[in-house]
């Protein structure tokens, strides 16, 4: 049920997309990981072999990753693929 000016189903494709850019984004990142490395680069703690093979070219602990991923970001607080009129408020 689309609004406005929008056709049906335009919402779910936004997200779609979206998710699609991020899988990509992530997908990417992997390719160019290079080597992972044995210690942690923050900490020097050892990084456990099985997260060595699922990530690879980590270069973080399980502890040292979390504490950046839930790091305050700021973030432009403007969705791109919003309308012009959710922009404007």
């Amino acid at each position: 049920m689309a609004g406005g000016w929008a056709r049906e189903g335009a919402v779910n494709e936004q997200i779609e997309a979206s998710t699609r850019e991020a899988i990509e984004r992530m997908r990417a990142r992997q390719r160019q990981g290079g080597d992972s490395a044995e210690f942690c680069v923050e900490c020097d703690e050892p990084i456990p072999e099985a997260r060595r093979q699922a990530v690879p070219g980590v270069k973080l602990c399980i502890d040292c990753q979390s504490g950046r991923d839930t790091a305050y970001r700021k973030t432009a607080g403007i969705n791109r693929r919003g309308s012009k009129d959710s922009q404007l408020k």
